[in-house]
């Protein structure tokens, strides 16, 4: 019973984000018919929106449900896209207390430059403390940082993953290096790179 609202509820999300998708379309050709650009660009922001929301739901469907031992927290899966600044946000959380890790997947996102500065330039991406370095996942060249907290001895990982206009960055708390990258390993990132392009 569970699964058949589910269903039913997902089916009906996506035909009202299709409605208003075509609502926008028309709204966008009648406004630009009339010689009203203004609003015929305001409808077609509204357009680019609905198609990020959607592309993020896509994209939460191909993430990964579990973690090593860390299963996924559905309830507080969350896709928002904003006109302007940034693009679509994605998040997922992963674990429960002290072992948690979580996804964060910004489409245009103003953080991309930077990371990609301190990609192609070895020497300002390796750290010499070891708290900085760059890796590869899946071919992508990505920034792992290391944070650790001196009181409670507990390791933190952040890796942030840059695909075009795209950041992709997952954090992990009380990890091993060899387990985050195990972990971000897991992510689909070939099929989200696809899908945000």
């Amino acid at each position: 019973m569970k699964n058949i609202f589910l269903i039913i509820t997902l089916l009906t999300a996506v035909s009202a984000t299709a409605q208003d998708f075509n609502k926008d379309l028309a709204s966008a050709r009648t406004a630009y018919n009339a010689g009203n650009l203004e609003d015929a660009r305001f409808a077609m922001q509204q357009m680019l929106t609905d198609i990020d929301l959607l592309v993020g739901k896509e994209i939460l469907k191909i993430l990964p449900t579990k973690m090593d031992m860390r299963a996924s927290n559905p309830k507080a899966d969350n896709v928002t896209a904003n006109t302007g600044l940034t693009g679509v946000l994605i998040h997922r959380d992963y674990g429960t207390a002290d072992k948690t890790a979580n996804i964060e997947i910004m489409g245009n996102s103003p953080l991309v430059a930077s990371i990609n500065a301190i990609l192609s330039i070895p020497f300002v991406g390796n750290s010499s403390d070891g708290t900085q370095k760059i890796i590869k996942v899946q071919g992508y060249k990505a920034v792992l940082q290391k944070t650790e907290d001196t009181e409670t001895n507990k390791t933190d990982y952040t890796l942030q993953l840059p695909l075009n206009s795209t950041l992709i960055t997952f954090t992990a708390k009380d990890i091993s290096e060899a387990d985050m990258v195990k972990l971000a390993n897991t992510i689909p990132v070939t099929e989200i790179a696809k899908m945000v392009q």
